[in-house]
């Protein structure tokens, strides 16, 4: 047997090893496990987070409006409409960017339960906040990243980010694209014993709860009422499970709209497909398999479920996110990351269909550098062969073309069929359990996973197994 099998049937030992949760007392069934109780018992209550936070430099970020961004969509919008946005600037956290919450938290217990080191696999902006975090509490910290082809060519993104957790004094061990990442990172927590702070622990996602809260605090103490939406950009999951729980935790029932850059047509596992696209996460690569398909993640059980979350799901297109980013710089004075700003780009589109008395809160940013700006993204791009131009961005083609709104109303968001994503959701369930005659347990579980009725859920498993399927 060569190592690459040995350290992959060792999995589920290696990660119980590296984090502090026995994820198996959670199982219910052969499908479902409770989620609530595996949050409560393992994770921070969230006046607990915001201590440990504000005593490392991080949370409370500014909440601020976009006054210039606003009257240029009142401008664009049909009388009575055109919301407000309002950003919440991350970037101001320890390490640049809303990814420090999470750290903080991990980080912390990792202190507490005596390990000597950190590891974390990231394409970057999580990896500088672990690498900060680490360097407060005096942790080794070893950061994996997945960042060039077979051809040895770089993400200019991925690179900016290397040199800021090195910046911290952390160890980056890069991988090319594919299945050595997870093979490597398992490899290091093996031999290093050191703590496994995976971004979709009930550590990291009690950590990002404190955002979701801040939120919905900051528009009552700005405004005197709650935001009708906070637009989260998705990709694993985690920012938008964990914003919507503190959101829910502060009484707010404002509606949850994910939002990714639409790269349909590139593989991200694909050695071809790596350095054609121009975004490293919050992407449709990451955002509908994970939605999907939570538990594909670097613990048993992931604390990001975003599917239970999302009352909305939209896309944007490349070129859309990149002229959103310049458009901040340039009307607000804010130069931030191009990922960020991924719900700033959904949030401007939807504005201008909500009533100018509604409130949008755009729940993130990030700090931007040589790798992260989008220049540096549009030269490497075109260096790839992807064609830049101004236009209709409905015409892009991921991994072929980039094309820049040529007016602010061109920006669009275009809508995801969130029955869509649970039907799959299913079908991935009964792929995986294809023999399992569902019983209550998992029908009820099912039923929040997918943010829907036990008898949505009974209806579509009979439509997907067939006319003669019953449930118990």
């Amino acid at each position: 047997m060569n190592k690459v099998q040995s350290i992959l049937d060792r999995k589920n030992e290696i990660l119980k090893k590296a984090i502090d949760v026995d994820f198996l007392k959670y199982k219910q069934s052969e499908i479902a496990f409770d989620y609530e109780k595996m949050m409560e018992e393992t994770g921070y209550s969230i006046e607990e987070a915001e201590v440990i936070q504000r005593s490392v430099g991080v949370g409370s970020t500014p909440m601020l409006e976009l006054k210039n961004m606003n009257r240029l969509i009142s401008q664009l919008s049909a009388p009575g409409f055109g919301a407000r946005l309002f950003l919440k600037d991350e970037a101001c956290n320890l390490s640049g960017s809303f990814k420090a919450r999470r750290a903080a938290i991990s980080v912390y217990h990792a202190k507490k339960l005596g390990y000597k080191g950190v590891i974390a696999a990231t394409s970057g902006n999580y990896g500088a906040a672990v690498a900060a975090m680490c360097a407060k509490l005096n942790l080794k910290c070893i950061i994996v990243q997945e960042c060039f082809d077979s051809q040895g060519i770089y993400q200019p993104e991925i690179i900016e980010k290397a040199r800021a957790i090195e910046a911290y004094g952390a160890e980056v061990v890069q991988c090319s694209v594919g299945p050595e990442l997870f093979v490597v990172f398992l490899d290091l927590l093996d031999t290093t014993g050191y703590f496994n702070a995976s971004l979709y622990s009930p550590y990291g996602i009690a950590g990002l709860e404190t955002l979701g809260m801040e939120c919905v605090n900051d528009i009552r103490r700005l405004t005197g009422k709650d935001p009708s939406a906070i637009v989260v950009t998705h990709a694993g999951g985690g920012n938008l499970t964990a914003s919507a729980r503190g959101a829910l935790k502060a009484g707010c029932h404002c509606t949850i709209i994910a939002a990714s850059v639409d790269l349909h047509g590139l593989h991200m596992a694909s050695d071809h497909d790596f350095n054609r696209k121009s975004f490293t996460t919050g992407h449709t690569g990451f955002g509908f398999p994970f939605a999907i398909y939570p538990d594909r993640s670097d613990v048993i059980y992931s604390a990001a479920r975003a599917l239970r979350y999302m009352d909305r799901y939209v896309l944007v297109k490349q070129g859309e996110v990149f002229y959103i980013t310049e458009a901040l710089a340039k009307l607000e004075g804010m130069e931030r990351g191009p990922a960020g700003n991924t719900s700033l780009a959904a949030a401007f589109a939807l504005a201008q269909g909500m009533k100018d008395d509604e409130i949008i809160v755009v729940q993130e940013s990030e700090y931007t550098g040589a790798g992260k700006h989008y220049n540096a993204q549009l030269s490497f791009a075109k260096n790839n062969g992807i064609e830049i131009s101004m236009g209709d961005p409905r015409c892009e083609i991921a991994g072929t073309s980039i094309v820049l709104p040529a007016y602010p109303r061109d920006i669009q968001a275009q809508e995801v069929d969130l029955n869509l994503l649970r039907l799959s959701y299913l079908r991935q369930q009964l792929k995986m359990h294809p023999n399992v005659v569902f019983v209550v347990e998992d029908l009820i579980y099912l039923a929040q996973e997918c943010n829907e009725s036990v008898e949505w859920i009974q209806k579509a498993l009979v439509e997907l197994k067939g006319a003669g399927y019953e449930t118990t």
